[in-house]
């Protein structure tokens, strides 16, 4: 069993966790992160989440995404799932969310992180992610539009497209 922490809609520690996908009571919300890795062509690294996913099974989706485990920071968690799904170890230290939405249930910290990385060297997990590849924001806003990318709103991927080099972002 997954467990979360739980924080209350200004996002102080409520100091109680949950099962990742129980549902959560009213003023109980939870973290989930994602990384956008984009590399020196402006190209965003996506990964096919595998048929077996709950959410979202079989469609492309950002770099990395996941939820956050009790007792982990927003940072220490992106750290993790990257490890975890790529099998890199990607080090976040220093940075911040670049952008946090929030959803009905918490709030999804995304991190834009610039970096070449060499897609067949990166181990996937096999129970989360089926295949990798860069694409452009050209290609991705086809990519939503034909069902094939879990449907963000175009704007938002615009945004994240335009952020990867604004406000120091790390390129190592």
């Amino acid at each position: 069993m997954e467990l979360v922490d739980l924080y209350d809609e200004n996002r102080i520690p409520l100091g109680r966790t949950a099962e990742r996908h129980a549902p959560k009571g009213p003023g109980e919300h939870r973290i989930v992160v994602h990384v956008c890795v984009f590399d020196s062509r402006g190209c965003l690294l996506i990964q096919k989440r595998t048929p077996e996913k709950r959410i979202w099974p079989g469609l492309w989706d950002v770099t990395v995404g996941g939820g956050v485990d009790a007792g982990e920071t927003s940072r220490q968690g992106a750290e993790r799932e990257f490890r975890e799904e790529l099998g890199y170890p990607l080090d976040l230290t220093g940075l911040r969310p670049s952008v946090t939405v929030n959803f009905p249930e918490g709030f999804d910290d995304f991190y834009i992180v610039n970096r070449d990385l060499d897609e067949t060297q990166l181990a996937l997990q096999k129970e989360e992610v089926s295949a990798v590849r860069w694409v452009t924001l050209e290609e991705l806003l086809a990519m939503v539009k034909s069902g094939e990318f879990i449907p963000y709103p175009d704007g938002f991927l615009e945004f994240l497209f335009s952020m990867r080099d604004h406000f120091g972002f790390p390129t190592k």
